[in-house]
């Protein structure tokens, strides 16, 4: 395939990869060696998400189709991990990780179709799992029900003395 064609192939590719995934992250893997990269893709392919080494040039161009932009961040060696599901777990990982691995610098991220900085990236990191910000809503949404059912038990529950206790005068 000729070298034109490939680099073709690439910016379609990459432009497919960023159209479909919920959040993207840059980093700068200089510095890790063989094993860490090893360690890190094997972490995140567990959580469905994908880590490729990119060309700043080709992802320049994959890139003039959307509504935002990363030139700022294309600088020196650049590996992108792409979450078609999950736009929390890339940042939850990548972070933990480069807290064991300082060589990794996490540069900047796209997130629901917006530009996250690191220091955002950072405090999505921080967000507890999904699933227990849902158990959090229904929690949220479950107990003002409880406390209803609550009230109204208790009304049933004095109206059922107050029967018992009228009943109970006019038996004596």
């Amino acid at each position: 395939m000729p070298v034109k064609e490939s680099k073709i192939k690439a910016v379609e590719e990459l432009k497919d990869k960023f159209s479909r995934s919920k959040a993207v992250i840059l980093t700068d893997y200089r510095g890790l060696n063989v094993a860490a990269i090893t360690e890190l893709r094997r972490k995140l392919r567990e959580q469905g998400i994908e880590y490729k080494v990119a060309k700043n040039t080709l992802m320049h161009i994959a890139l003039e189709d959307f509504d935002y932009s990363l030139d700022d961040f294309l600088e020196g060696p650049t590996a992108v991990a792409f979450s078609y599901e999950d736009p929390v777990a890339p940042a939850k990982l990548l972070t933990e990780f480069a807290k064991t691995h300082k060589e990794l610098e996490i540069k900047a991220g796209v997130v629901e179709g917006k530009v996250a900085s690191r220091e955002m990236i950072d405090e999505l990191a921080k967000l507890p799992p999904k699933e227990q910000l849902l158990a959090n809503a229904v929690g949220a949404i479950q107990s003002p029900l409880y406390g209803i059912v609550g009230v109204l038990q208790g009304t049933l529950r004095n109206l059922v003395y107050t029967l018992q206790a009228i009943e109970e005068k006019k038996a004596s």
